[in-house]
């Protein structure tokens, strides 16, 4: 699994700070309060994560990561050894990084509020027809964060290498293909099962690997959805019963 036999192309349209802004969400901590070493090393995890994953990752992110180490490896120095470009006006290293995610969740906040109020506009004068009594859709795989599956990924790998002996030689028989092909014979249209269950009778981590690589494609081609029972909360997959309209964010695996 460390070679060049599969390459993940991942383009989510969200950012470093992004990330930063939802560990700091799942924390529960105002952000004037975060710890930056902390946050370093969740940062360094998800970080970590791409890089198992051979995620292909945009350079700003790891642009953030080195930021974010020299952040922790200045506030372990006493004030009067700190670098004197920064002496003359702030004491606290993270005041800059706190600044630029302050204003950034401004601008989403904004964004945010600006796109709901267009969907109350269209539908405010728009003659809806009736529809029929169906059962309800779940939500769009855009409203759950690719860092909410990557965290849930994270604690599925880390229960398995907790609860196997990785010094044991299994044979990784499994191809990112064969994964979709027998997640598609599991499910039935409409059927939902929960994410960590997927990976049960996975022997190997590199098996673990492939799988959640194969639930990613098969996300991109519109065959699963994902949905969520609250924030940060149980992740389900369930197979579409209808074909849907693309996602927000592509997720393709080449070499497959």
């Amino acid at each position: 699994m460390e070679g060049d036999d599969y390459k993940v192309r991942l383009e989510i349209f969200e950012g470093p700070l992004d990330l930063l802004l939802y560990l700091i969400k799942k924390d529960e901590v105002d952000i004037q309060d975060i710890s930056i070493t902390r946050i370093t090393g969740q940062y360094l995890k998800y970080i970590e994560t791409f890089r198992l994953l051979n995620i292909d990752l945009a350079a700003e992110f790891i642009v953030m990561a080195a930021n974010l180490m020299y952040l922790k490896s200045r506030t372990l120095l006493p004030r009067q050894e700190q670098p004197p470009e920064e002496d003359a006006e702030d004491d606290d290293p993270r005041w800059d990084l706190i600044r630029q995610l302050i204003e950034y969740k401004k601008f989403k906040d904004a964004a945010s509020f600006l796109s709901h109020r267009e969907v109350e506009q269209e539908g405010r004068f728009a003659l809806q027809p009736e529809k029929p009594e169906t059962d309800p859709e779940p939500p769009p795989l855009a409203e759950v964060s690719i860092f909410d599956l990557i965290r849930a990924f994270q604690n599925v790998l880390k229960r398995f290498e907790e609860s196997h002996d990785l010094g044991d030689i299994v044979d990784d028989r499994y191809t990112v293909s064969d994964k979709i092909e027998m997640l598609l014979s599991r499910f039935a249209a409409g059927q939902a099962e929960r994410f960590d269950r997927l990976f049960a009778d996975a022997a190997t981590k590199a098996e673990v690997i492939v799988t959640f690589l194969a639930v990613l494609e098969l996300m991109k081609m519109n065959q699963f959805v994902i949905r969520q029972t609250g924030v940060f909360g149980e992740i389900e997959i369930e197979r579409r019963s209808q074909a849907a309209q693309p996602v927000d964010y592509e997720i393709t695996v080449e070499g497959a």
